[in-house]
């Protein structure tokens, strides 16, 4: 028999419609299950036993991340069901950057009113992402906050870990000048700026169903479209024992603050900004906002959602991989010696 409290109901928390949305959610975590997890949800903590067995020194690597003011975009539109892809791919994409698999998934989720429907459809984003990145989905946890957030708004955070030997761990000090830097295109401006973005269109004030000529969809929808995950195709250039030096996930700061953080001492990343495939939506976003360019590249990732530095040898086989697995890289640019930092020009 589920408990039930009208005392605790009447204050604005509905125990009930947690149960419900549980059993909602149930079918979307199934997707996600993999050998490792030794538990379904419902319990006091996700169990999940990990595979080391060949891995000679396993380190632990974890992320987490939200969605941040993309889900403003999600209240209006009314769409709940790839925010989670977001939330997911932010955690996840961290984590393939020091060369870790993706094991398992947590999220977090805090609404001012707990809709079931609503809150089910948020968590089948989650399990998207979750599939996308071969990791299992162990569970998370559901508030119910009236009175801290508004009924029909909520917040979404995620924490993920994966694992890696040791002695594959990527070592950007191992990066030598000629490395290229590929390329991996993002979906969109994924889950960073959304600030800028809604103050550029005020979107508060309608208007996401504006088309412009150059969006194949309608602004909001454009907007909208979920974090691309890059676990996988990564996944097969590390296996491949290809020489990646290091990646970097282009989130907020674009690439002057990210793609820093991923070069080796004394080294300089060199880029021509015609070799960027920048997306129609940065160019809409840069001239309906009048934004300079060097805000918009220190901003969103402007069409390149990872870099990858690799041996300059190694690199056509890697563009052979990642277009495999569906993902149109190709060469931005190499690396110099110099004294750090990015060289657009």
């Amino acid at each position: 028999m589920k408990s039930e409290s009208a005392s605790y109901k009447a204050a604005g928390v509905d125990i009930t419609a947690g149960y419900k949305a549980v059993e909602l959610m149930k079918k979307h975590v199934a997707r996600t299950l993999t050998s490792g997890v030794l538990d379904g949800i419902g319990g006091f903590g996700g169990l999940f036993e990990l595979d080391i067995e060949n891995i000679r020194k396993p380190v632990l690597v974890s992320g987490t991340d939200g969605v941040g003011t993309k889900l403003k975009l999600a209240f209006l539109l009314d769409k709940h069901d790839t925010v989670g892809i977001d939330c997911v791919a932010m955690c996840v994409n961290d984590v393939i950057c020091c060369g870790a698999k993706p094991q398992f998934f947590l999220d977090y989720v805090a609404v001012g009113k707990n809709v079931p429907e609503r809150v089910a459809a948020i968590v089948s984003g989650v399990a998207e992402g979750c599939v996308q990145a071969g990791c299992a989905l162990v569970g998370g946890e559901t508030a119910e906050m009236p009175g801290f957030y508004p009924e029909d708004e909520y917040d979404l955070a995620g924490f993920s870990v994966g694992v890696v030997d040791k002695e594959k761990i990527l070592d950007k000090e191992a990066m030598v000048a000629g490395d290229a830097l590929i390329a991996l295109p993002s979906s969109g401006v994924h889950s960073n700026g959304f600030s800028l973005v809604r103050k550029v269109f005020n979107v508060e004030k309608g208007g996401l169903d504006r088309v412009y000529p150059e969006l194949a969809a309608p602004l909001g929808e454009t907007l909208l479209t979920p974090t691309r995950i890059y676990v996988k195709p990564v996944l097969a250039v590390l296996e491949a024992g290809l020489r990646v030096r290091a990646l970097s996930h282009i989130t907020g700061g674009g690439f002057y603050e990210n793609i820093p953080r991923s070069l080796g001492k004394g080294k300089i990343a060199k880029i021509e900004k015609a070799a960027v495939k920048v997306l129609p939506i940065f160019d809409v976003i840069q001239k309906v906002g009048g934004i300079p360019e060097r805000d918009m590249f220190n901003t969103y990732n402007m069409g390149v959602g990872m870099c990858m530095t690799i041996a300059k040898e190694d690199a056509s086989k890697a563009l052979e991989l990642l277009r495999a697995h569906g993902v149109d890289a190709y060469v931005l640019g190499e690396v110099a010696n110099g004294e750090g930092g990015v060289e657009l020009w």
